[in-house]
This record gives C-alpha cells, structure tokens and sequence, in this order.
C-alpha cells in the first residue's frame, strides 16, 4: 500500500493548488531482497545469490558503458547525449555535452504500477518537503549532480539542527552505506546549499534531508523526520 499526505503546491501560482507526498517508503538493499528471495524457496544460498547480483550488476555496467540499451522486463536503459551541435560537421565536446543513461520501468513494472493501491495518511507533524533539487555547476535541475560540485535544495521545512549528527542532507545510493553532505553553505526553512563529495561515485541516488525541527524551524522535536525527495539523480 502506496501512503501518501496532501500538501501545499509550490510550484503552481494558484494558493489553493495541492499534491499528493509519499511517505513512510520502506528501502531494500541487496542483503534484504537476498533474504525475500531466501523466503521464497530458493535452492542457492544467501551467498550465491549476492555473488550473483553483484555479476549481474557488473555485465549491467559494462553495456552502459559502451553505448548499448538495456531492455529488461523490470526496467529499460538507452542511451542519449544533450547538448548543441554547432552544425553536422561538429563532434562530442565535454565541455558543450553530456551523455546519459535514460532509466525507464520495463514492462513488469509498468504493469505492477497499475495494481498498486494508495492510502491517505495523516500527518501530524509535516516532515521537509523537497520541490526542487539543481546541480549548480552543469544547471541540472531534478536530474545530475556534479562530483565536487554544490547543490541547492528548495522547498519547506528542510532547516536542521547543525549540531545534531543524525540531522542533516543525506545521499542514499542505490546500493551501498548513505553519504552525509557535512559541508553546508546555508541552512534555512526553504533552501539549503551544500558540496556534494569530490569522489562521489556514479551512480543513481536519492537525497534525504533529517531534521529534529518542526514547524520550519522554530521548535525542536524529539523525533527525527526524514523528507526524501521522489525523483533519483544521477552522478
């Protein structure tokens, strides 16, 4: 069951224009799908079958990066580049260019959307709502993040306790432990500026911020809430 809370549209100009915020999504890695699978009565092991994800990964990773699409029942990657050409004659250039790898659900997935159920939930004390998160190097806007580079989150309550360790902008990636953003320009209810790591991995990553605040930052709560942002970007 898909629960989600309704909440203020900020970026329509209309006052009483509204959107739906998922919450409460529960995250899996590959130990934790490993052992569902255990559940379901396979013969390999717990080892085996992270031996091989891992390879399936690896063989994943080696088309992209030679240019190849990848059509899979559960999701679809093809390749893309943006950017302006100065006419037929001109070729790739890295500093006018960029390659892509366009993710897309597969056709099980696409279908498994279609069955899915959504609950109203109610929320008591509003968690940091992102609307907006832009690369401010390459000017990506919900898309990329740029290694080294800084990166501007807007919405509402998004303000954290500095001193807090468990408060702050997260970066979850696909697999693997949760990247901290510890140097942070500008904490404030409706923006925040942070560097993104110099040796932050490619890779597909969603963006969390934690705060003990409530009400945008004027009071403190004992507990921790979390606001993920629905898109995942791209490094």
């Amino acid at each position: 069951m898909l629960e989600y809370h309704v909440v203020e549209n900020l970026m329509t100009p209309a006052p009483d224009d509204a959107m739906a915020q998922v919450v409460n999504v529960r995250s899996y890695t590959d130990e934790e799908i490993a052992e569902l699978m255990l559940k379901r009565g396979s013969l390999l092991t717990k080892a085996d079958i992270l031996a091989v994800l891992q390879v399936y990964r690896e063989v994943i990773v080696d088309l992209v990066e030679d240019g190849c699409a990848i059509n899979t029942q559960l999701f679809n990657i093809t390749p893309s580049i943006s950017g302006v050409f100065n006419g037929i004659g001109d070729s790739f250039d890295s500093t006018r260019h960029k390659m892509h790898a366009n993710i897309n659900p597969g056709v099980i997935i696409r279908e498994v959307v279609k069955r899915m159920k959504a609950r109203k939930v109610q929320v008591a004390d509003p968690v940091p709502y992102i609307v907006e998160v832009k690369d401010i190097v390459s000017g990506s806007v919900n898309e990329s993040l740029t290694p080294g580079g800084i990166v501007q989150l807007r919405g509402s309550r998004l303000k954290f306790i500095d001193a807090n360790p468990d408060n702050g902008i997260y970066l979850i990636p696909e697999s693997g432990g949760e990247i901290k953003l510890n140097v942070v320009a500008e904490n404030k209810p409706a923006r925040l500026l942070a560097m993104l790591p110099a040796d932050l991995a490619s890779g597909t990553y969603f963006l969390e911020v934690r705060t003990n605040y409530s009400s945008g930052g004027s009071h403190t709560s004992k507990q921790l809430k979390t606001g993920r942002f629905i898109k995942p970007l791209t490094v």
